[in-house]
């Protein structure tokens, strides 16, 4: 442990609970000052990780974005190139120009978006898009037909999340440099979406433990 986390530890209670307000006034007062860190939520999950029944996947919209704004690719007939684009797809892929984008290999997005009809013609992409985890797919609702909506939502930041291994979930809330209110916003939304998505096979206590903390900074335990 650096003599600065050592210090900064000092500010914080590790046996207490802290309500969210005082928490991100905390997080933030420990925060690097060389560069605007972001501010995370790691949540401990009652589930067991192992059995897929109880795998926990949703997405949420934040209600105040942070970083740089996502670059989306539609994938679409011919028919809906203009609508793709009008609804703010940065890149649009159709029929004519995907074997060109297969060849090339250049990945120049960061989500993928497809039109049900279109899901065929990316067959040949799975290996390209599968291993990035940016192959199109229902459970992070980017295959769907209403491109306005769903492309809207993403470049405002739309986010998926899931468990990892160890029954843990980690999640980006802002930057230290957000303004407090907005924090409380988003982490008051991501904690009804995660609540939410409960499965139903997990039994008992779904949400164990929620802490709040700066990319460099100790973790603040947040009281539920």
């Amino acid at each position: 442990m650096t003599k600065r986390l050592t210090k900064l530890k000092t500010f914080v209670d590790t046996e207490r609970l802290y309500p969210i307000d005082e928490a991100i006034e905390l997080v933030k007062k420990t925060g690097k000052k060389k560069f605007d860190e972001t501010i995370e939520l790691h949540a401990r999950l009652g589930i067991d990780p192992k059995k897929g029944d109880q795998q926990v996947r949703g997405t949420v919209v934040l209600p105040h974005s942070f970083g740089k704004n996502k670059i989306v690719a539609a994938f679409v007939p011919q028919d809906q190139e203009k609508e793709a684009k009008e609804a703010g797809a940065d890149m649009v892929y159709t029929e004519d120009n995907i074997k060109e984008f297969q060849a090339s290999g250049k990945i120049n997005f960061d989500i993928a978006v497809s039109v049900p009809k279109m899901m065929k013609n990316l067959a040949p992409l799975a290996k390209t898009l599968g291993p990035k985890g940016l192959m199109p797919s229902p459970k992070n609702e980017t295959i769907a037909q209403d491109l306005k909506k769903t492309i809207g939502e993403l470049k405002k930041g739309k986010i998926a999340f899931k468990n990892d291994d160890s029954a843990n979930i980690h999640q980006g809330l802002g930057k230290v440099s957000t303004d407090d209110k907005a924090l409380l916003e988003n982490y008051e939304t991501f904690i009804k979406a995660l609540t939410d998505s409960k499965p139903e096979a997990s039994k008992g206590v779904f949400l164990k433990n929620v802490s709040i903390c700066s990319t460099m900074g100790p973790g603040v335990k947040v009281e539920m």
